[in-house]
């Protein structure tokens, strides 16, 4: 991984855990990098010519959307990028974004001790689904059910997630299902901040691996961490969203159209737009 993709990854990472400004806005790509200690003083980082050409300097946005440099890596280590204090550096949460797979991923959200939730949960639930799944489901966080058996939205409120995919011509097998945090919470309360920054690097590399083409946020929570917004989920929905490009919907979580059944027509139309853009993406 070159040096502006782990930048690309840490200012994604912050923006996600709710940083909305960072003293980037008037540096250049490879100032940003020297900053945080990419490459060092003196060094640049190669760009391709067409995007150098093309790029008016000190815009650092669009240097990192353009694609790695051509060039064949350094061999030197120091200069290939971040250079690591070896006393617990994580500033790009290195291991979890080196995991290959679901699979790799599944296996370190159950050894995972990040934070104190697996002190008091049974079993990690890291997600559930086709590894290439056009859709992604994400939820709040493991309840009682989903930490006996490991499995996410399972129970009552699964079945009737199961449903409302049905409804779009969707299977639980055909999309992925998750939650924002894997160890259940003790007696379901909400995540803590730190419990969040904890666990969000699991979901931005599911989310790198999987590449859906529209993810749902099932309930306030989890749209509420996604988008980093205190904004009610009823101003929320009904909008197409962004988290990380990927077109986000919003929508009621399937627990409480169980207990307010008045939601389950909005709930509707929320799916029916994310089936239209899923729509859109697969006649592109």
């Amino acid at each position: 991984m070159d040096a502006k993709e782990k930048l690309r990854i840490y200012l994604e990472q912050r923006r996600d855990l709710g940083e909305s400004e960072l003293l980037l806005d008037s540096m250049s790509v490879d100032d940003a990098l020297r900053t945080i200690g990419a490459i060092g003083r003196g060094k640049t980082v190669p760009t391709p010519r067409s995007v150098a050409e093309s790029t008016p300097a000190g815009d650092w946005r669009t240097l990192l959307s353009a694609p790695a440099a051509s060039d064949d890596p350094p061999t030197d280590e120091n200069s290939a990028g971040l250079v690591s204090s070896g006393e617990g550096d994580e500033l790009f949460d290195s291991g979890i974004m080196r995991l290959s797979s679901l699979k790799a991923i599944a296996e370190a959200v159950e050894a995972c001790t990040r934070c104190p939730l697996y002190k008091t949960a049974n079993k990690g639930v890291p997600g559930a689904g086709a590894a290439k799944a056009r859709l992604v489901c994400v939820g709040e966080a493991p309840g009682a059910n989903e930490d006996e058996t490991g499995l996410p939205f399972v129970g009552a409120a699964g079945a009737l997630l199961t449903k409302i995919l049905a409804a779009v011509e969707l299977t639980r097998e055909e999309v992925f299902i998750t939650n924002v945090v894997k160890h259940r919470p003790p007696g379901n309360r909400n995540p803590t901040p730190n419990e969040i920054e904890a666990c969000s690097p699991y979901l931005v590399r599911q989310l790198q691996l999987i590449k859906p083409k529209v993810i749902v946020a099932f309930g306030t929570f989890a749209a509420q961490t996604l988008l980093n917004t205190k904004t009610p989920i009823g101003k929320l929905r009904g909008e197409v969203h962004r988290y990380h490009g990927i077109p986000l919907v919003v929508t009621y979580h399937p627990a409480a159209l169980l207990r307010n059944p008045s939601w389950k027509r909005p709930t509707w139309e929320d799916v029916k737009l994310a089936r239209r853009i899923l729509d859109s993406a697969t006649g592109a």
